[in-house]
């Protein structure tokens, strides 16, 4: 059996770790786009166009993507994990759980983590992933998310 450790000690060492990220969408189909607490260690102002967080040992991409919807947003729902990738953007490499969940447009943000939100249509998301500073994370999921989907199609 490996050795575990906690995120912080996987990032300060650059080892793997597991991240589950939700894109969210409301009934109308516009996707959640939110700006992170500004008291974050990790990228704090930043835009990001999903919700996640780490995976615990012994838990699976799902259930932490749910866990972390729910703390982040206060939304109950289940996201559907659609694939996972190596993603070596941001502060180390991390293996990357995308799911895709139907979140009511009305969310109880936990404001130690989300200080502002919104919902943008895709055209609307272009543009502001070329004019505001995001997450390394938002870009490269959203890329694999759009290639994905149109695979589906």
């Amino acid at each position: 059996m490996g050795l575990v450790v906690g995120r912080r000690e996987a990032v300060r060492r650059g080892w793997l770790h597991r991240i589950a990220v939700t894109l969210c969408r409301d009934d109308r189909g516009r996707v959640l786009v939110h700006r992170r607490s500004k008291h974050l260690s990790r990228f704090p102002g930043l835009h990001e166009v999903v919700v996640g967080g780490a995976v615990n040992v012994g838990e699976s991409y799902e259930q932490a993507a749910a866990r972390e919807l729910a703390e982040e947003l206060g939304a109950r729902c289940r996201p559907r994990l659609l694939f996972t990738f190596l993603n070596r953007s941001g502060v180390s490499p991390h293996w990357l759980g995308v799911h895709e969940a139907l979140v009511p447009d009305t969310v109880v943000p936990d404001p130690d983590e989300v200080a502002w939100y919104t919902w943008l249509t895709e055209p609307d998301l272009d543009s502001a992933l070329r004019e505001w500073r995001f997450t390394p994370d938002s870009h490269e999921a959203f890329t694999r998310y759009r290639a994905f989907r149109g695979a589906q199609s």
